[in-house]
């Protein structure tokens, strides 16, 4: 299965909760911090929700 790396590149402040909340469940914490999850459905679907907060490349 293939793997994803993502980044955040664009800060959460002042964004709505739900949105903080997809941020911090995705691993990620301070800007420039990079995780790497499994491609699956519910991954995908988290990072559709911050698309504009994240950058997302295959591994």
């Amino acid at each position: 299965m293939a793997k994803l790396k993502v980044t955040l590149v664009r800060s959460s402040i002042g964004r709505p909760e739900d949105q903080k909340v997809t941020v911090r469940t995705l691993g990620l914490r301070k800007l420039q911090n990079s995780v790497i999850h499994e491609d699956t459905p519910q991954i995908r679907g988290m990072i559709n929700k911050v698309q504009h907060l994240v950058k997302v490349e295959e591994v």
